[in-house]
């Protein structure tokens, strides 16, 4: 592994740490150095929407706070690589993810949900650093519901 790599590595990291903690802080803005403009999004299996990036940031805008006040992701397992040895300009990434999240259990009181599964990012190099250009959540379990 070369420098240019452990480097690429770092920073695509790095885009998956922002992507959560925009999620989990409500920052949306801060997802706008997560996704490309046109990046496709699917949260199809855990209930939600797949469209491009601006319909989906509005979208966890409105739902995400309305239903779950409070999120806290964990990440894990992050895998990376780049298909086109030689080129670097392409990276895929999948991180287990672990998201407990707080809601109204309708009575009063609060109930915790939680899923697992996997992100599957597209990443590609831009102008700005890397960024993701598709997200595919992957649910492998959840519990609470």
């Amino acid at each position: 592994m070369d420098l240019q790599e452990i480097s690429d590595r770092m920073e695509i990291e790095g885009v998956l740490i922002r992507y959560t903690r925009g999620i989990d802080t409500g920052e949306w803005d801060l997802l706008d150095t997560v996704f490309t403009p046109d990046a496709e999004i699917d949260y199809t299996e855990s209930g939600g929407i797949a469209d491009t990036f601006p319909a989906v940031k509005a979208w966890l805008a409105e739902v995400l706070p309305a239903f779950f006040p409070k999120r806290m992701h964990s990440l894990a397992q992050v895998a990376i690589s780049f298909p086109d040895e030689g080129a670097g300009d392409e990276a895929l990434a999948t991180a287990y993810f672990h998201n407990p999240m707080p809601m109204d259990d309708g009575q009063g009181g609060t109930k915790v949900v939680e899923f697992g599964g996997l992100y599957h990012h597209t990443l590609v190099r831009t102008a700005d650093g890397w960024r993701s250009r598709r997200l595919h959540e992957e649910i492998v379990w959840k519990r609470g519901l």
